[in-house]
């Protein structure tokens, strides 16, 4: 479609140039001849033909800007084809942006409730096994202290075993004594 168009002009401009070359020569050939009606027809044509020559100028001119026109006004729609086309993919990212902004915001949340159930029962552990370790700490205590009284009554029983035999010692003692002085007759003393 551009390049008739440009034909067309090219044929436009280069009658509207023959045209002007024409009335200059004419006029040219009417001087040379001398004759007044001649150069006063010559001069007339010449400007009919100058004013043909400005009007097909003139007519390029204003087909020039219809086109140019035109050109603009299909440049415009293409640019605003372009850009509600842009502007929908843009739209459609930035859906799928979002949706998956949503997605992980969603993730991040469960994620943030589990770690803090984790965090909640591992303190709960925690105090479990400091209690624990108060009540194993207590327990040693109590074994320590249980061991030391079972060694101090284990000391006493082995102290009350030697002082046991040394009274079943005294006693068999006293005992043969006593048995030595009731076989002894009694005398009597004066």
């Amino acid at each position: 479609m551009s390049s008739p168009r440009r034909r067309q002009r090219s044929v436009r401009l280069m009658v509207a140039v023959t045209l002007l070359v024409s009335a200059a020569l004419l006029v040219l050939g009417a001087v040379i001849s001398g004759s007044s009606l001649v150069t006063t027809i010559a001069a007339l044509g010449g400007v009919a033909l100058g004013a043909a020559a400005t009007k097909i100028t003139h007519a390029e001119l204003l087909q020039t800007r219809r086109d140019w026109a035109r050109d603009r006004a299909q440049q415009a729609q293409a640019y605003a084809d372009l850009s509600e086309r842009r502007t929908k993919e843009h739209t459609e990212v930035l859906a799928t942006l979002q949706a998956r902004i949503a997605a992980k915001e969603s993730a991040i949340g469960e994620l943030e409730v589990a770690v803090t159930e984790a965090q909640g029962r591992a303190a709960q552990l925690a105090r479990k096994m400091s209690a624990e370790a108060r009540r194993a700490d207590l327990a040693e205590g109590e074994a320590t202290e249980i061991r030391a009284r079972l060694e101090e009554a284990d000391q006493r029983a082995a102290e009350a075993i030697v002082r046991l035999a040394e009274l079943e010692l005294e006693q068999q003692a006293l005992k043969a004594e006593l048995d030595v002085w009731t076989s002894t007759p009694v005398r009597k003393h004066a």
